[in-house]
């Protein structure tokens, strides 16, 4: 991992299923050329793993603690994390 490189988990709590979170995640996530992946949780959370240049990270950051239109984010956790060499940003089940 780069100096430039920084890899984050987070978990993104509030109106965050069922609002498309994951895939506009997702598509935010390849438009900043970000790899990891994103998944919803048995709690109604949404949980990231977000892997790439750390501006590009950051800018991530602030598009999940907002997430899409519909969704009402009430709290978000980030913890950096090793980089476990993902190729693509997936939408796990």
């Amino acid at each position: 991992m780069t100096s430039f490189t920084t890899a984050i988990t987070g978990l993104i709590k509030g109106k965050v299923q069922g609002v498309c979170f994951r895939t506009e995640a997702q598509k935010k996530a390849r438009n900043f050329s970000l790899t990891g992946w994103v998944r919803n949780t048995a709690d109604g959370d949404v949980e990231v793993l977000v892997v790439g240049n750390k501006l590009a990270v950051e800018f991530m950051k602030v598009w999940l603690a907002k997430g899409p239109s519909a969704a009402i984010v009430e709290t978000v956790e980030f913890v950096n994390c090793e980089d476990p060499g993902l190729e693509d940003f997936e939408v796990r089940d």
